[in-house]
């Protein structure tokens, strides 16, 4: 196998199609990001990246709260608009459908439309370059009842989540294994 070798850029992929929401239930804003992932376990601790010029930046340097929405494949088009538009000159919850709800943990709002919602609050805020890293605690999360089976385990795989890859956006596929799949010992039959 042949590779060729480029510059280094921000080609790892795919990564979530967030919706990151900020301000207030009353005057809530929405921005579409694609620089997020854990960074910690204990505590559960997350990163987003914004550019300074964002409308959404100073939102959240002030008040220090954001939410991370996950979103699914049927909200593509909204989260396409809500990473190209500002809310600066455009309310997107508005032109979305996007119905903003009241957080447990922080002031920000979640999206009720969206599955799973980190509620998140800025312990680091770092000027890295072209972009603001936000390090946070996740405080909270908010998850939709029907996507929670009976024995209380969430079925991500139900919620047909949206991911990004190189300026493109993609469906999450199949299920391939289970955590430690490759390793685990097969259960003996009775006879």
């Amino acid at each position: 196998m042949s590779k060729q070798f480029w510059k280094g850029s921000a080609l790892l992929a795919p990564v979530p199609a967030a919706l990151v929401t900020c301000g207030t239930v009353e005057k809530p804003n929405v921005l579409t990001i694609g620089w997020t992932g854990i960074v910690c376990t204990r505590p559960p601790m997350t990163y987003i990246s914004v550019r300074p010029e964002r409308f959404s930046h100073d939102i959240i340097m002030n008040s220090g709260e954001f939410v991370i929405n996950l979103t699914t494949s049927a909200m593509v088009k909204a989260v396409d608009f809500c990473g190209v538009k500002s809310g600066k000159t455009t309310d997107k919850f508005a032109v979305c459908g996007f119905t903003p709800s009241p957080a447990q943990k922080v002031a920000a709002p979640i999206i009720e439309e969206c599955p799973v919602s980190l509620e998140c609050r800025v312990t680091e805020s770092k000027l890295l370059g072209s972009h603001t890293m936000f390090l946070a605690e996740i405080v909270g999360i908010d998850v939709d009842e029907k996507y929670i089976d009976s024995k209380g385990k969430l079925n991500l795989q139900q919620c047909g989540l949206t991911a990004y890859a190189h300026g493109e956006y993609f469906a999450l596929g199949r299920k391939l294994g289970d955590f430690g799949f490759s390793v685990r010992k097969k259960k003996k039959k009775k006879s």
